[in-house]
Order: C-alpha cells, then structure tokens, then sequence
C-alpha cells in the first residue's frame, strides 16, 4: 500500500516545485532591466558608485547589472562594450561616459530603439540624454577652491594639479577652483597636469615647487594626486594646505588623522543610487527630473570618522 501513494505524491511534489520555479521565473521576466556601464569597476569611486545601484535594484525590484570595460584605454572599449549590451535590450541605460565622441554612434542606437540613456558622474551633455546624475563638478571645484582659500591670505601662491587633460570632469572642478580662489586673491601661479609621461606624480610637484618655493597651497582634482601631493610635502617638511575633491577612504584618513586640514567629497554612491532611481521612474512613465544633483560634502576631522564608518559599510 505504501508504495502506491509515495509515487504520486513524489510526483505532486516535484510538480508543485516546478510550478513555483516557473512562477519566479515569470516575475523576474516582469522585471524591469536595467544596465549600467561605468569606467571602470577596480577602483574604490566606482565600487561605492555601485554599491548604491545595487541598493536600489533591491528597493525598486529591478533586475539591474553594473559593468565596465576591462580598461579605459583604448576609447573604443566603452563603446564596444555599449554594443553588447543593445545587444541585451535593456529597459534603459545608464552610462558615466569615458569619451563620448566615441560612444556616441552606439547611444544613437539606443535612441533608434526608444531605450532611454542616463548619464552620470560626468556631464558632456549628450543632446539626448534622458537626465543627467551626478556631481556639479565646477560646483565642487569652486568649493575646494574656497575650503583652500579659507586657509590661506590674499596674495599666497598656489597651483591647481589636474588629474586627466581629457576628462571633462576634472577640467571642470579646475575651472571651479580657479573661479574660487582668483574671487578670493589668491595667486594660481601653475595648473599642470599632475602625471608625467610615465604617469608618476611626484616629479611634477617636485618640479612646481623648485620654480615657486613660497608655494602655500594644492587643489588636486582626484585624491590619488592629493595624497601624492601630501607624500612630497611631508618629505620635504614644508606647511602647505592640501585639498581634493573625491573623499575616499585614504584621504579622509588624513584628515581624521589631522595631516589634512579638511577635504571635499563627492557622493558616488548616492549617485549610483539617484541614477537607478530616475530611470525607474522614466520606464514606469513617471515625470524624470533633466539634472539630479548627487551632491557633495566637506569633510573635517568632526565627520571624519562618521564618513570613514560609510564607507567601511558600503564597500565591505
């Protein structure tokens, strides 16, 4: 007798499982999708960037991807990498452009497809863009310039280290802090590019304070240049005030340890949230906002540690 019914009800079994599996299955398909394409994915802006998107996948239940070319150079890695992913047919796109020149053919794909795209983290104004997400970098630069400005005196010298010639981003924030700190008095008396040819940092500091040697401050538009900045300073003994504009771990750090008086700190991950958040709402059919201000943040040894617990949270 026993035999008789464990055949079937092992059959109901497996049955109820299967339909359960293609219930999930069907959900997920009703899903929207979304993909992002950023930069790069190995470095500490972008993993925040991302950890914010993943954060509002899981809120607005989206079946969402992050990716990003396995290196920026060529150019034409980003936009190889756009092509695969039309290729996936997304509900909407989101992408921090490398160089838009060169992804521009493919965004126009997109557009061809009515797949809406969302830039974020640099603004070069796709004339088709959905909305912008992101930082106000000149804002941010011109706040770097007054955070290093409220340091020094009318008439001290100082220089502006930029951290790619090509990215719009940072000529951005250079142009800011340069508004800044002229408004303020303070002498801009060199704006290199902080890498040589071989991509060190340090023989241009070096260089700049052999030709100014009354140099009092640094806008550096990455961390990783403030930090190399700080690196020849302590080397040399020299009091000279140091600001970036990014807030990542290492450098606020410094400024909780008090080598550094204060910095300035995009909100990446608030950003990759924000940016998640607009295109779910432009596939919903919802009002979408042109321009979302990610925002930025002072940090001082007071918020220091408050920032270094995020971050900590975020990225671990």
């Amino acid at each position: 007798m026993k035999k008789r019914w464990i055949v079937p009800l092992v059959f109901t079994v497996f049955l109820i499982a299967m339909i359960s599996l293609v219930a999930q299955l069907l959900k997920g398909n009703d899903k929207p999708k979304v993909i992002i394409v950023l930069k790069r994915l190995d470095i500490e802006y972008w993993k925040a960037f991302e950890a914010g998107a993943k954060k509002a996948f899981r809120d607005f239940d989206i079946d969402g991807t992050v990716t990003a070319p396995t290196s920026i150079y060529p150019i034409t890695n980003q936009a190889n990498l756009l092509k695969k992913v039309l290729k996936q047919h997304p509900d909407a796109l989101i992408v921090a452009p490398t160089h838009i020149q060169a992804a521009n053919p493919v965004l126009m794909e997109y557009k061809k497809q009515h797949i809406p795209v969302f830039l974020t983290a640099t603004d070069v104004e796709w004339e088709y863009q959905a909305s912008y997400i992101g930082t106000d970098n000149f804002t941010l630069g011109k706040t770097a310039g007054e955070l290093l400005g409220s340091m020094l005196r009318p008439g001290d010298q100082v220089a502006i280290l930029l951290g790619k010639i090509d990215d719009q981003a940072m000529i951005d924030q250079k142009n800011g802090a340069k508004k800044s700190l002229e408004d303020a008095g303070i002498t801009i008396v060199a704006e290199p590019v902080g890498y040589d040819r071989l991509g060190n940092p340090k023989p241009v500091l070096e260089n700049v304070l052999q030709d100014y040697p009354n140099l009092k401050g640094v806008v550096a538009t990455s961390d990783r240049l403030a930090l190399e900045a700080l690196k020849v300073v302590e080397e040399k003994e020299l009091k000279i005030s140091i600001v970036g504009t990014d807030g990542l771990t290492d450098m606020v750090e410094s400024v909780k340890t008090g080598e550094l008086s204060a910095t300035v700190a995009h909100n990446p991950y608030d950003m990759g949230y924000l940016s998640v958040e607009q295109a779910y709402k432009a596939i919903k059919g919802d009002t979408i906002e042109k321009r979302v201000d990610s925002g930025i943040e002072i940090i001082t040894h007071d918020n220091a540690q408050e920032r270094l617990d995020f971050l900590k949270k975020i990225l671990h």
